[in-house]
């Protein structure tokens, strides 16, 4: 799959969950993002990695409404960003890197404020908010204030005001740091269920075992550039998604000059 060249303001084009076109930011004379262009399909899950320092968060802040950019457009299930703003957010659940959550507020206070803050009513976002501290493993946890959670807890509970009301894409930075094994497992099932039915995830990250297993699609960005997208299979090119990465971003080092650490 080649970068994009299709209008996503055309009649005639087929709104993918996300269109990106000549994305670009710059902070203090330094491209962390380079006139990047691609499409989400929607119905996929897909993964967006790179190296620390490659614009993925920049992006994925750019695509959400939380950066505007300086160049370059993204539509939202056919809905540009920045012309309506309110609309194509309406569309989206953002889990983003490093943004703070009302900690003052219990996990279940957070979760119906995200639900009501969307329009929902009541009765509709109290039976969502049990179903989801169920699902995520909160339910022990509801009660008890956000700020004296985990790190784990805290992602899970960010998750969960993400999904609240029902997006048909969701758009999440790092959602497996700091979660334990079994709650990875079950936000996994969660997301798996979530696309089988018809919604769309984008997930940042740096684990490539578990891109790989979990995404029908990746993209592999670099000191702000694209350097390789399409389904994960031709990606990877027949090898794993980690070798491939590293083909594709270089910076491998040996260990050369430890030998100090060399205990025989």
């Amino acid at each position: 799959m080649t970068q994009p060249h299709e209008d996503p303001a055309s009649p005639s084009f087929a709104a993918p969950a996300i269109a990106i076109r000549g994305l670009g930011k710059v902070f203090d004379h330094v491209v962390a993002v380079n006139g990047v262009s691609f499409d989400v399909p929607v119905g996929s899950f897909f993964g967006l990695v790179g190296p620390n320092g490659a614009g993925k968060t920049t992006t994925l802040s750019m695509v959400t409404g939380l950066l505007r950019p300086d160049a370059g457009q993204v539509w939202i299930n056919g809905v540009d960003m920045w012309a309506d703003s309110l609309e194509a957010k309406k569309k989206l659940g953002v889990l983003a890197d490093g943004v703070r959550l009302f900690d003052r507020l219990s996990g279940r206070q957070l979760v119906t404020y995200a639900g009501l803050l969307r329009g929902m009513d009541r009765e509709t976002v109290a039976e969502r908010t049990d179903d989801l501290l169920r699902a995520l493993d909160l339910v022990d946890a509801g009660e008890k204030l956000v700020v004296d959670y985990s790190a784990g807890m805290t992602k899970k509970i960010a998750l969960a005001t993400a999904m609240i009301h029902a997006p048909r894409t969701l758009v999440l930075d790092e959602p497996f740091e700091a979660v334990d094994p079994v709650s990875a497992a079950n936000i996994r099932s969660i997301l798996n269920d979530y696309v089988a039915h018809g919604g769309t995830v984008v997930v940042s990250s740096h684990v490539m075992d578990l891109v790989q297993r979990m995404c029908s699609h990746v993209a592999v960005m670099a000191r702000g550039n694209l350097l390789a997208i399409g389904t994960t299979d031709e990606v990877r090119q027949g090898g794993s998604l980690e070798d491939r990465f590293v083909d594709l971003v270089g910076g491998r080092s040996n260990g050369e000059g430890l030998s100090w650490l060399h205990t025989s």
